[in-house]
């Protein structure tokens, strides 16, 4: 490798990309970092020194935040070192959630890029290897530098903040809201949109035990299941109707619980903001939000519980969570 060659660095958590099909049962995390950036064609010829992290090989479903504050560590370990950039390949089910939390926990302009797999190695079309090259590819190139955290897949670079998983099953089951901000064409990265820096935590002090939940109303929900969830959860995330409304039989568990702890109101629809004053009636989101709800503005609810999480995990009272939230507004 030449002196001035980019530097990338691989690292390994397992899920699908690193999955094949056993002769009994379903697929199962085997392959090692190694093994996957040596299935990846064309690689030689891109010149990047890549460097290779076995972290872990779970399911991105088993994945923890203890594992994922472990992982924020490494990567700004290696960013201080000095590599160009960082992939880390993972199960599809959390990748969503791994990209906000590495957004929310890593510094600097060194790019972070978060990528995996709908098929895994043993299957025809295999789509671990094609992403991992425009993950590399994205990760050392000048222009992502200063993006944050970004998932890159089927050669669209989606901001984590608003990346979702939107299909069970298909390659480009990655899209985002109001859409990608940049993508890999003729081995060139094009950076189309640059998100405002995020919040950011030093995963070191992420150390307070928390739990929290996600509820989701559902029409005829009477809020019974809110009273059982509030025994059990340091803080909560609302998947509320549209732009932020719950049923009117809700509306005084959730007034009973934003006495309690931090209750977030996010829209269960995965895109655009939680309104403040446009409607009125019992259970609509001004009504809640002035009953001490906080609103998530544009995060949806599975965004808005990783920041609500890390915010209890470093201690913030119930005032400081609500100056968090209102700073992504």
């Amino acid at each position: 490798m030449a002196d001035n060659a980019p530097r990338g660095a691989v690292i390994s958590l397992g899920g699908t990309i690193a999955m094949t099909a056993q002769t009994e049962g379903g697929a199962t995390p085997t392959l090692s970092a190694d093994d996957l950036v040596a299935a990846v064609p064309g690689l030689a010829k891109t010149g990047i020194e890549v460097e290779v992290h076995d972290f872990r090989r779970l399911p991105g479903a088993s994945l923890s935040f203890a594992d994922l504050l472990e992982l924020a560590v490494l990567v700004e370990t290696l960013a201080a070192d000095g590599v160009d950039g960082v992939v880390v390949t993972q199960g599809t089910d959390t990748i969503e959630e791994t990209a906000y939390l590495l957004d929310l926990l890593t510094t600097g302009d060194t790019p972070v890029v978060v990528t995996g797999a709908m098929r895994n190695a043993s299957m025809a079309g295999a789509d671990g290897p094609a992403n991992v090259l425009a993950a590399l590819r994205v990760a050392t190139s000048t222009e992502a530098r200063g993006t944050g955290c970004v998932v890159v897949f089927a050669e669209e670079i989606h901001a984590a903040r608003w990346v979702r998983k939107t299909h069970a099953t298909s390659p480009t089951a990655f899209t985002s809201y109001p859409g990608p901000i940049g993508y890999v064409a003729e081995d060139r990265v094009r950076i189309m949109a640059r998100p405002a820096p995020s919040l950011t935590f030093d995963p070191r002090s992420a150390t307070a035990a928390a739990r929290t939940a996600i509820y989701t109303v559902g029409l005829g929900d009477d809020g019974a299941l809110l009273h059982a969830l509030g025994d059990h959860v340091d803080g909560l995330v609302v998947a509320a109707f549209g732009a932020g409304h719950v049923p009117m039989a809700c509306v005084d568990g959730l007034n009973d619980l934003a006495k309690r702890m931090p209750v977030v109101l996010a829209t269960r629809t995965g895109s655009g903001p939680v309104l403040r004053h446009t409607y009125g009636f019992p259970g609509s989101e001004s009504d809640l939000l002035e009953r001490g709800l906080i609103s998530g503005s544009t995060l949806d609810p599975v965004k808005a519980r990783i920041l609500l999480q890390l915010l209890l995990m470093t201690t913030a009272d119930n005032d400081q969570v609500a100056q968090a939230f209102s700073a992504l507004s």
